[in-house]
């Protein structure tokens, strides 16, 4: 907290400090016994009509009343981190986005409005790296065009918790009535270490996901377009490396019957390797067949010259978190898909 020279608190933050990362004191609410004070960190998105609203690392939002404060700074744009690869968020956005590309899509100045008929909200949604150009209103009205045209619920996807992410951006559409409906985190990690984990696991790798591999896959009824999607689309998988782009691994472990006991995704993009879609049989859970999918394709994506890993984890997944953090994986930041105000969710899971 910022004290003056005689020793008092005091609150060194304006409404002109908007969009920046600040750290607050406040009096406790009274249904906290024995606290006196509460302290925020966060950026603060607005201050208006006597009310500050803080966005915190993981997209929380916190309305403190001005009356309330007690002290306040600003603090330096995001933590220093301590483990993983360095990386900023845009450089991890585009490259998660070429992860899953989309089968359509459409610039609006900086942002990239991406289509994939429904398949996987990271396919069909607005990614918004830079000023669309229009004021965000007028933006936000050719987005629900561009989504209704197609005949899906528009969705804007934002970040929050690292330098250059969106917490401005993510109250200006609860402000506009957009519904939240995902978060998750991307973490990141050195990718040998992934490698040098147990191997003696039966792993086989394949460049596109067959019957076997699907059957495994939690999203049930796979179309042609979610085919296109997993395998790189670009409008044809496999062009996107041909090109000198992602290339893509899956990984089967084989089970006693035709449904194989797991399976896994990689994507290598130059130093990344981004892993999704690790599934294991109930069944077959404990043998270790999670970390022995993730260390083949590791060792494969090492060889395509990879060095650097990240993948995307719900918040609310604690069994895949810890097996992440076991393998030296750490948050780098939150995610979020915005839908917008009376439009039905898109269906087939959170991501």
């Amino acid at each position: 907290m910022e004290i003056s020279a005689a020793g008092r608190l005091e609150v060194r933050i304006t409404a002109a400090d908007v969009g920046k990362r600040v750290s607050v004191r406040r009096l406790a609410e009274p249904a906290a016994p024995g606290e006196k004070f509460t302290d925020t960190v966060g950026v603060l998105t607005s201050w208006d009509n006597g009310v500050l609203v803080i966005t915190r690392k993981g997209g929380e939002t916190v309305r403190i009343p001005e009356s309330a404060l007690v002290a306040g700074k600003v603090v330096p744009s995001a933590p220093a981190r301590r483990r993983g690869p360095a990386a900023s968020y845009e450089e991890l956005a585009r490259v998660a986005g070429r992860a899953w590309r989309p089968v359509v899509s459409e610039r609006l100045g900086g942002w990239e409005l991406r289509a994939a008929s429904g398949f996987t909200r990271r396919a069909n949604s607005v990614l918004p790296l830079g000023d669309p150009g229009l004021p965000l209103d007028e933006a936000l009205s050719a987005v629900r065009r561009w989504y209704a045209e197609r005949g899906l619920p528009a969705y804007v996807q934002t970040a929050t918790g690292a330098e250059g992410t969106q917490e401005t951006l993510c109250a200006e559409l609860e402000r506009r009535g957009w519904t939240r409906e995902v978060t998750a985190e991307v973490w990141t990690g050195a990718l040998a270490p992934v490698a040098d984990r147990a191997e003696g696991t039966e792993v086989v790798l394949a460049r596109t996901a067959d019957e076997a591999w699907l059957a495994r896959y939690q999203r049930k009824g796979v179309s042609e377009v979610a085919l296109r999607v997993l395998g790189g689309a670009s409008p044809r998988a496999g062009e996107a490396e041909r090109a000198g782009g992602p290339s893509v691994w899956f990984a089967t472990v084989p089970g006693a019957g035709e449904v194989p006991d797991a399976i896994g995704r990689c994507v290598v993009d130059g130093r990344w390797a981004g892993f999704a879609a690790v599934e294991v049989d109930p069944a077959a859970r404990r043998r270790g067949l999670a970390t022995a999918v993730m260390a083949a394709l590791a060792r494969r994506a090492l060889d395509e010259g990879a060095s650097a890993a990240w993948l995307q984890v719900e918040t609310g997944n604690a069994a895949a978190r810890a097996l992440y953090a076991g393998m030296g994986f750490s948050a780098h930041h939150a995610y979020h898909h915005y839908r917008e105000p009376d439009a039905g969710a898109l269906g087939g899971g959170p991501s």
